[in-house]
């Protein structure tokens, strides 16, 4: 089956505001009149180009296949559009700083900003995970959103998880799920495959959606199954929670991932009004909204909110950090439009992954060196759950390549005294199988691994 994303409509409405590092290469300024037109255009080719990878046998192929018609068409409009087709597949095989290098929305200042959070003093920062649990008290809805190209989104919402299910909330609902694989028992299964979802097939957003499941959830798809988009598919999923989460359950307490402004709580969205704002109407429910996407570090800092920068420069942060007053009242940039901003540590990089791989210390470095790919290079690296066959999404994975031909800079790994390319998984103590697959995607090595607390490799 053919993996289906959701509406790219938000591309066509947002590409102005998209700052990728490659656009530096580009010589051609756009025409106003002629850019609608022209990224229409490049939507078409770019889901003409996933449609021809995805029919390649393996995800290594798939991305590179991806990855050199990247590097075949250096238009604007095309790149404009397509560096986010390619940052999902960056995502699904680890490259994590490649895909923030593909794509990546700026966050300028903005009228309706708050004022800075460090101004006045009458805010103090704490970490996230304690101010989200006490928000979420007496709450039936907890909606968090996500940048779909930058999974340091999501790494809170895993973390938040069982703090949550300890307060009694008892439903997890994901917009990227497929009511198919809801229904071929991915609940009883317990671990997510290709046929979950879109975004699942990146190991952090598999491993938000394995971890509900042992923590006791019930797990929902919400996505609107016509091909309804702008209100109408905001609508449309605001119905189906209603109808697949509180019908039958109307006491069920909901913790919901979603993309972007899907959960803002005020405002106009795509001609209309967000999935949040239909929800309320619909439920008489109000969520408590945290927003993951603004307050980040991006590839240019140039990027950056000015906040973002100034809370960054002052306070260091080395974990999620929001905001409350002396009253226990919590900050948000957009005030009206969510209930809580979360700020998110600058970027760190170890043998070219990021840290924040760890989720807040749940997962420890595996040391991983070329020599697995029996000189088949690149070769794609896995580890997944013990007793997890082959087709579960991994806990996690990234590619070996000898240093040559790359897209984007961070592909290329960083090379060890032996001269072997070298990286890093990051997993969970425990037991995995560890599965490498080359080109081809012919099995070149598998082998049980233990990992411990502290970083060791192989």
């Amino acid at each position: 089956m053919r993996k289906t994303h959701p509406s790219i409509q938000l591309l066509i409405v947002s590409c102005f505001a998209i700052a990728p590092l490659t656009f530096a290469q580009t010589d051609v300024q756009m025409p106003s009149g002629a850019a609608i037109s022209q990224q229409r255009a490049a939507v078409e080719k770019s889901e003409r180009i996933m449609a021809a990878a995805q029919k390649r046998a393996g995800m290594l192929s798939q991305y590179l296949y991806m990855r050199d018609a990247y590097a075949a068409d250096r238009k604007w409009p095309f790149r404009v559009i397509f560096n986010q087709y390619l940052s999902w597949y960056q995502t699904w095989v680890g490259d994590y700083e490649g895909a923030r290098e593909s794509f990546s929305i700026m966050q300028p200042p903005a009228g309706d900003d708050a004022s800075s959070p460090l101004r006045g003093g009458a805010f103090k920062a704490e970490p996230a995970t304690t101010v989200v649990a006490e928000l979420a008290k007496g709450r039936q809805a907890v909606f968090f959103n996500e940048n779909h190209s930058y999974p340091l989104t999501r790494t809170l919402t895993v973390q938040m998880l069982a703090v949550l299910r300890e307060q009694g909330f008892d439903t997890f609902a994901a917009e990227t799920l497929y009511e198919t694989d809801i229904d071929a028992g991915l609940q009883s299964r317990g671990y997510p495959t290709s046929e979950t979802g879109f975004y699942t097939e990146e190991p952090i957003y598999a491993e938000m959606v394995r971890s509900a499941i042992k923590l006791g959830y019930r797990v929902v798809a919400y996505e609107a199954l016509s091909n309804a988009t702008g209100d109408a598919r905001e609508v449309e999923q605001a119905r189906n929670l209603q109808k697949f989460v509180f019908k039958d359950h109307p006491n069920s307490r909901l913790v919901l991932n979603a993309g972007y402004a899907h959960i803002q709580e005020a405002g106009r969205y795509l001609g209309g009004v967000s999935m949040a704002q239909h929800f309320r109407r619909l439920t008489g429910i109000d969520p408590l909204t945290v927003e993951q996407t603004m307050l980040v570090s991006h590839a240019k800092s140039a990027s950056d909110h000015p906040y973002y920068i100034a809370i960054s420069n002052t306070l260091k942060p080395t974990v999620p950090l929001a905001f409350r007053d002396g009253d226990g009242n919590p900050w948000s940039l957009k005030k009206d439009a969510y209930d809580v901003s979360v700020v998110f540590p600058a970027d760190a990089s170890q043998r070219g992954r990021p840290t924040w791989l760890s989720l807040g210390g749940l997962r420890v470095p595996y040391l991983v060196r070329g020599s697995l790919c029996d000189n088949q290079y690149p070769c794609l690296v896995e580890a997944r759950y013990e007793g997890e066959p082959d087709e579960a999404i991994p806990a996690d994975r990234l590619v070996i390549e000898w240093a040559g031909r790359h897209a984007v800079g961070s592909d290329q790994l960083r090379e060890s005294s032996d001269s072997l390319p070298i990286s890093e998984l990051w997993l969970r103590p425990g037991r995995y199988q560890l599965m490498v697959r080359d080109l081809a995607n012919q099995k070149r090595q598998r082998a049980m691994i233990t990992v411990r607390a502290g970083t060791e490799g192989k």
